[in-house]
């Protein structure tokens, strides 16, 4: 179980940074449509516009076809019940808003925008929203207080013909209720047998006792508390018309009495709500999920120390079993858009939670395996429900939802290949996210000391006090003391004891270190004053010394130098691996599409053997990547039309690569265009790869440093790297000016060793 200290940390200051840098929020809207000729624009708008426009208006289905209904969900709030917050109002809700659209587009690809409602009143709320129905595939309501909410998604299934759906109240219960049926299974329990007991009558609460007896359990044996204790026939006080709906027929009046015997106990409330000696009152083998938010109604702690025989869940993540919605309204929306459906049901539902307690009885993969350090989990008391980053989750909850859909008779174009489906929804991933997030896992197993060569610098302050809130390691601060110190204290953020801080002048390391440099550099010109300069002056090479010499693990660099100069301070220092070639590789993702680009730092104008090693490297970070490498040595030519010098060496390393008789597709020369389509590979049928290419080899570094830079800010693309591989020791450099997250992923991928 996961220590408490693990949960990461972060502070007032770091949030703010995150939520302003770049573009202020988490989400943009980008054209799907080239908008750069004049008829594009006619196409795109007048005149060429009328013509769906008059389509949609003979067939309103076809706005499904023509415009972005079909993917597009509207999140709507009018903030009265703010996470744990309470009652903020509409516009303090929007970062949450923008944060649930970020998650749609992030573990669904569904397009979302946030509409705050700024008002109290529930018949201007419906009649806002319905208006408005006509834009949207779908309707995600959030944070609106009960009962209000309640009668706001009665009100707009009635009135809307698209999915409306109140993730907090169904989300958790369809996610509660996987965790359920897999815990009555091992506690080897009939839920009609079953008793529950639920402390918390708001929305969530009440969602959840409707799913539990949806699937079976008999509304005699729920029990409901509020915080004026158990909802009785008869009781008066606090009473409203969903609460009636489940008051019991029973002498207990307090959450402890309802607790006696009880087989199963569902928490929606607060902190500390049960005692250990409730718990201990309950049925063998009792199911405890505890979900309030962010610390339970009892640790699981706390559970095992009066019954270890508990099943124990939380809304936590740093607890085994979390209960979190992520897990659930971003593929229920992806399956009952995709049928186009008219509603999501309990059918719909159900399928769902079913769909997430089957996936948590399989074995568990790699990349699932990185999420639980390390250890693989095996469906047991402490995996019941699969972890939100499992990549199987896209191919397995939607087309269980579409399914039911159709089945349950509110699909408007039901699947007719479930197989091509499910093909179509594993290539909606987002490869680099989940590699990232297995990579951080993975640290976390095996944390590392870092150097960051840049102490004083605010974003890499900033970046190594992630470091030590996500449990990656320890981070070694390279600069001038009482400058670091006042920089963490400008920055609003603590300076643990777990940071350390190497101040260059007054280090007790310098001789050995100057000894060290000089006798690798003395037969390059470099007299031992020279040395003493270079270790006394040069944080990057006092870095990369502190890494060659095992005083730390890794280290980065780089946001206040030209990478160039980084790069030739760590060569002073650390050499290649014996039989690699030093590359730099960068990974641009854009809609969707990763490809991985190389070498776009080292190597000027490489020859035919050294394209040859460029891409045998470029191959091996691919599958570091999780990509079956498709290689392409690029130039302007393609398959020697027009020929070139260039084209030559290119066509040199192919012939290189066949001599060795590498593991992976390679073909070239090659022009991108051809490279990265399917299109017009066809024109070339004798061509070796299977499909478009993701490894770009370029014919010189000039070539990819422009293109992965021209594709970042032209096309929006996702930029992870230059990306140093096979040095000695792991060292990562940064682009000039780098962020604090762009400084953190390094720091992770250093710890992970990435190069290597």
């Amino acid at each position: 179980m996961a220590n408490k200290s693990q949960r990461t940390r972060i502070t007032a200051q770091e949030a703010l940074q995150f939520h302003a840098q770049g573009k202020p929020g988490k989400l943009e809207i980008t054209p799907t449509k080239p908008l750069v000729t004049q008829r594009d624009l006619s196409l795109a708008y007048s005149p060429g516009v009328a013509v769906p426009v008059e389509a949609i208006a003979e067939n309103p289905s076809l706005a499904y076809d023509y415009t972005n209904k079909g993917n597009l969900v509207a999140v709507v709030s009018n903030g009265t019940a703010i996470l744990g917050l309470g009652n903020l109002g509409a516009l303090a809700s929007k970062p949450v808003m923008e944060g649930k659209g970020a998650l749609f587009k992030r573990f669904a690809d569904i397009d979302a925008i946030d509409l705050l409602v700024d008002t109290e009143d529930v018949d201007a709320f419906v009649n806002s929203v319905r208006y408005l129905g006509p834009s949207f595939g779908g309707i995600n309501l959030e944070d609106i207080k009960a009962p209000d909410c309640f009668i706001i998604e009665e009100r707009l299934k009635e009135l809307l013909d698209i999915p409306v759906f109140h993730d907090d109240q169904h989300g958790t219960a369809i996610i509660a209720a996987a965790g359920l049926i897999n815990a009555l299974e091992l506690t080897g329990r009939d839920i009609a047998e079953s008793r529950l007991v639920v402390n918390g009558a708001g929305a969530a609460g009440i969602a959840c006792i409707g799913l539990a007896v949806a699937l079976g359990l008999p509304a005699k044996n729920v029990t409901l508390c509020d915080t004026k204790g158990v909802i009785y026939q008869g009781r008066k006080e606090g009473m409203n018309q969903w609460k009636s709906a489940y008051a019991s027929k029973t002498k207990a009046r307090t959450l402890a009495e309802a607790l006696d015997g009880a087989d199963v106990f569902f928490g929606l409330s607060v902190k500390g709500a049960v005692t250990g000696q409730m718990v201990a009152a309950m049925a063998d083998r009792p199911i405890i999920f505890a979900m309030a938010n962010p610390d339970p109604e009892i640790t699981p702690e706390e559970v095992m120390a009066v019954r270890e025989d508990a099943i124990v869940a939380t809304g936590r993540s740093d607890y085994p079993n979390q209960i979190n919605n992520v897990l659930g309204f971003p593929f229920i929306f992806r399956g009952a858009l995709d049928v186009q459906a008219r509603t999501i049901n309990d059918e719909m539902k159900i399928a769902a939670a079913r769909a997430l307690a089957a996936l948590a009885r399989e074995d568990v993969p790699d990349v699932v395996m990185a999420a639980f350090l390390g250890r693989r989990p095996t469906f047991g008391p402490d995996y019941i429900i699969p972890a939100p980053f499992d990549p199987r989750l896209i191919t397995r909850l939607p087309p269980a939802v579409a399914q039911a859909a159709m089945d349950s008779g509110v699909a408007r174009r039901p699947i007719v290949d479930m197989d091509a489906y499910v093909s179509r929804l594993n290539a909606r991933l987002d490869p680099v996210s989940d590699w990232l997030q297995s990579i951080f896992e993975r640290v976390r197993a095996e944390p590392r000391r870092i150097v960051f060569a840049e102490g004083e610098d605010p974003a890499v302050i900033r970046a190594a006090n992630s470091y030590v809130a996500q449990g990656l390691g320890t981070p070694v601060l390279v600069g001038t003391e009482s400058v670091v110190r006042e920089r963490f204290r400008e920055a609003g953020i603590r300076l643990r004891d777990s940071f350390e801080i190497v101040d260059i002048r007054n280090s007790p390391l310098t001789e050995e270190f100057t000894e060290f440099l000089y006798a690798r550099l003395q037969r390059r010109g470099y007299l031992k004053r020279d040395c003493l300069r270079l270790v006394m002056n040069e944080r990057n090479v006092f870095a990369a010394l502190l890494v060659a010499h095992g005083v730390a693990d890794c280290m980065v660099a780089g946001v206040t130098r030209n990478w160039a100069n980084v790069f030739r301070d760590v060569r002073r220092v650390i050499d290649p691996q014996p039989g690699r070639r030093v590359i730099g590789v960068s990974l641009a993702l854009c809609r969707g599409r990763g490809v991985l680009v190389a070498d776009t730092e080292v190597h000027e104008a490489p020859t035919g053997e050294q394209l040859a090693d460029i891409a045998t490297e470029a191959a091996s970070a691919a599958r570091k990547f999780g990509m079956d490498p498709r290689v392409a040595l690029l130039t302007y030519s393609t398959f020697g039309q027009p020929q070139n010098e260039r084209a030559d060496r290119v066509r040199e390393a192919v012939a290189i690569l066949d001599e060795r008789g590498v593991d992976f597709e390679f073909d070239g020369d090659i022009a991108a265009d051809v490279a990265l389509s399917a299109d017009l590979m066809k024109l070339y049928p004798f061509c070796r790869l299977t499909g478009p290419a993701n490894v770009l080899v370029m014919p010189a570094f000039h070539a990819a440093s422009i293109s992965t830079k021209m594709l970042k800010e032209l096309a929006g693309a996702t930029l992870i790297g230059p990306l140093l591989v096979g040095l000695e020791k792991s060292v990562q450099i940064s682009t000039l000016g780098a962020k604090d997250t762009d400084i953190l992923n390094l720091a992770a991928l250093a710890a992970y060793d990435f190069g290597g």
